[in-house]
């Protein structure tokens, strides 16, 4: 499959949702229970862009899959963490979008400085039509470790799902890291690599 890894814009919020949604709808690795509307998701893109990569891979001229980085934690010692989320156009899972969104996200992700990625996964207790354990086996296998989960924390069509935390480290941890860029500092830079 061929796929082109571009910086997404909020101009492409619709086709965005239109990727985003059948998680929400049809599935628990969402737990939102409503689908934003398209203002809402070109909210969310916006707000991103300001301090992190939002990026989008295109194939044949479609959007199949996006990813992006926002914060961990507001405090300011999280700084150097990172919390991010990958979704895929339902009909071409496990033909590496995925795994190809993440590797450019990192790369990004260190031009600033970033140093911890963490990913927040719902987890099914027992797999069920609505979750499985395919992304943390995703993540494991993007080089993501597990770190906690939580117990029946989530609630969705009418059952308790678990969420996990799992985490990569880009870089060593200097006593004194390197100060955090915004991504609109590295993005010229960032986009020679893509």
């Amino acid at each position: 499959m061929d796929i082109r890894i571009c910086i997404a814009s909020p101009e492409d919020a619709e086709e965005l949702l239109k990727i985003y949604a059948p998680y929400v709808l049809h599935t628990a690795v969402s737990f939102e229970y409503d689908v934003p509307s398209v203002e809402e998701f070109r909210r969310r893109i916006v707000f991103t862009l300001q301090k992190y990569p939002y990026l989008k891979a295109v194939s044949q001229g479609r959007i199949v899959g996006y990813a992006y980085a926002g914060p961990f934690h507001s405090r300011a010692a999280y700084a150097w963490g990172v919390e991010s989320s990958v979704y895929v156009r339902e009909d071409i899972r496990r033909k590496g979008v995925g795994e190809r969104l993440y590797q450019a996200l990192e790369k990004a992700l260190r031009l600033q400085n970033i140093l911890n990625i963490n990913a927040c996964i719902a987890t099914p207790v027992q797999e069920d039509e609505y979750l499985n354990r395919n992304s943390v086996l995703f993540h494991q296998r993007m080089g993501y470790r597990m770190v906690g989960e939580f117990y029946r924390c989530g609630y969705k069509f009418g059952r308790w799902y678990n969420m996990v935390w799992m985490e990569k480290h880009l870089s060593e941890h200097p006593d004194e890291p390197a100060p955090v860029k915004r991504f609109p500092e590295i993005q010229r830079e960032f986009e020679k690599m893509l």
